[in-house]
């Protein structure tokens, strides 16, 4: 069993100078980058910007000391800008808060019984669904600054939001528009040109300069408040907490998902095996923390952990490094950042959104099944439609549905055929008697399919039904309970039920429910072989 161990504690035992100029080197560098993301990830969350700096703080130090990766860095992502804004519409950022805690302690309660690995279970159409949904959101929160809009009362919904988009065209501020268009070139072209200075900064330093150069008449940033304040008690009550159960368990999905999916990369780089039951828990411990700050959701974050890996960085004391460097950029920074344009940071998150689309993805699915790809369409368009939630719910329903129905189609049960005169039949060409019939069965024998089992015709010229089950590697109690219909219907014709290489799983069901003991132990054999000559016995 994989033991809760952060690897901070393992990696200092052999630790460098050498090792930590390229952890420190590495943090700083991650923290250039992060910085304008978590600005623009707080603000599209409909918090204030110190918010998400503070989140990536306070997260990457807890989870870089205790986490189960070498290279994670935790932050605010854009995943988390739907259901954050959801909630905080609905229940403020106390209720934010207390989503945060119920999602922190499910994770801590998965790190704790060691169920990292259920989340492999959630099926690859969801996830790319609702990831490619939250990116059209993103978009679409972001169009209001991109083109200098300042409504009154902004629409909640993703229709009406357009609706007021496409109406007040007219009011569209040019001047923000060309600013954003000029930043969203910058950060497509810039890594073909660079790759060791981050987009997002040349962006945001090209813009700011560019809009107090020309005077340009959009809207800044503003002054960002350089100290979180004191933990509070979010003010909550019993109602508020179990409305509030399924938003979190989304949280907890989320966070889940892309910490253990960067950790899993982030491995890949530098040949190293991460705790993700250990990662767990520091991201739910992290994320109770900041739910008393009144922060938002943070987990580790793919780009975060690869630029940290690609710039050298082998072991948790980056992540803490690029907490440190994230509070001096904060303190040193203010009189700057105060004068970023919102258009720039618009076009950031536009860019942000666009990735999240992952279009490569999306064209490989048109040749999967069209049963995944629908699951794909569902999970998108009710994300941005509707909510996440409800979005993760459906998907979640129609791929376990498609999932069984797959597995009953794939399940049958088969009666062996005579070649000449009932005395030789087919597959192996096995000698069967006379008085004997034989079926196999192949597939779970779960209750989509169980019914199969009714296809077994039982016949009163014979003396013995051999079933082959060697092709059913589970059963439930569904078909165990038409097993037992079965041989109640043997016994009252007088037809002994042989059974041959029954699977470990399938035999233990059968034992726990005393259908074994009934039908006799001798009557279980190891092998078709051994059935029919059990089967001889009853001619």
């Amino acid at each position: 069993m994989e033991r809760l161990e952060p690897k901070f504690f393992y990696t200092i035992t052999h630790y460098s100078k050498e090792q930590f100029l390229k952890d420190f080197i590495s943090g700083i560098i991650v923290a250039i980058i992060a910085l304008p993301l978590n600005i623009a990830f707080a603000l599209g969350a409909g918090v204030s910007p110190e918010k998400g700096i503070y989140a990536a703080i306070i997260a990457s130090i807890i989870c870089g000391l205790f986490g189960g990766s070498r290279v994670q860095i935790s932050g605010p992502t854009g995943a988390f800008i739907v259901i954050t804004q959801s909630v905080i519409a609905q229940y403020g950022l106390d209720g934010l808060a207390v989503a945060m805690i119920i999602a922190g302690i499910i994770l801590i309660f998965l790190g704790l019984f060691r169920l990292g690995r259920l989340i492999k279970f959630i099926p690859s159409p969801i996830t790319t669904g609702f990831t490619a949904g939250i990116g059209v959101t993103i978009f679409t929160l972001e169009v209001k600054d991109f083109l200098g809009l300042s409504p009154e009362a902004m629409p909640t919904k993703f229709v009406e939001k357009w609706a007021y988009y496409l109406s007040n065209l007219d009011q569209a501020n040019i001047q923000s528009v060309i600013l954003a268009l000029v930043c969203i070139v910058i950060l497509v072209v810039w890594p073909k040109i660079n790759q060791k200075i981050p987009n997002s900064l040349v962006a945001i330093v090209v813009g700011t300069v560019a809009a107090q150069l020309l005077n340009l008449d959009v809207k800044l940033l503003g002054e960002i408040p350089k100290s979180l304040g004191a933990p509070v008690l979010p003010s909550t009550n019993f109602q508020m907490i179990i409305d509030l159960v399924s938003p979190g368990f989304t949280i907890a999905i989320l966070i889940a998902m892309q910490a253990l999916l960067s950790a899993v990369v982030t491995d890949g780089m530098i040949n190293s095996r991460s705790n993700s039951n250990m990662e767990l828990i520091a991201q739910g411990a992290a994320n109770v923390v900041l739910a008393f700050f009144g922060c938002i959701p943070t987990t580790g974050g793919v780009a975060r952990g690869v630029q940290s890996a690609k710039n050298g960085a082998r072991t948790p004391i980056a992540a803490v490094v690029h907490s440190i460097m994230l509070f001096v950029f904060l303190i040193a920074l203010m009189p700057l950042i105060k004068l970023v344009p919102l258009p720039v940071l618009a076009a950031i998150l536009m860019v942000v959104s666009y990735n999240m689309l992952n279009v490569k993805v999306w064209i490989s699915y048109l040749k999967a099944p069209k049963s995944d790809f629908s699951v794909l369409i569902a999970s998108c368009v009710l994300t941005f439609a509707f909510d996440l939630v409800f979005a993760i719910e459906v998907g979640m329903i129609m791929s376990l549905a498609l999932f069984m129905k797959r597995m009953a189609d794939v399940t049958d049960v088969k009666m062996w055929k005579s070649i000449e005169a009932g005395t030789r039949y087919d597959l192996d060409l096995k000698e069967v008697p006379s008085k004997t019939t034989v079926y196999e069965i192949n597939g779970p024998l779960f209750f989509g399919a169980a019914d199969v089992i009714k296809k077994i015709a039982v016949d009163e010229k014979k003396n013995c039904l051999v079933i082959r089950m060697r092709g059913a590697g589970a059963i439930d109690a569904t078909a165990m309970g038409y097993l037992n219909d079965l041989y109640e219907d043997c016994k009252k014709k007088n037809i002994q039920l042989v059974f041959s290489h029954v699977n470990e799983q399938p035999l233990s069901l059968m034992k726990k429910n005393g259908f074994f003991e009934k039908v006799g132990a001798e009557n279980f054999c190891p092998n078709i072989d051994s059935a029919l000559k059990r089967a001889e016995a009853f001619e």
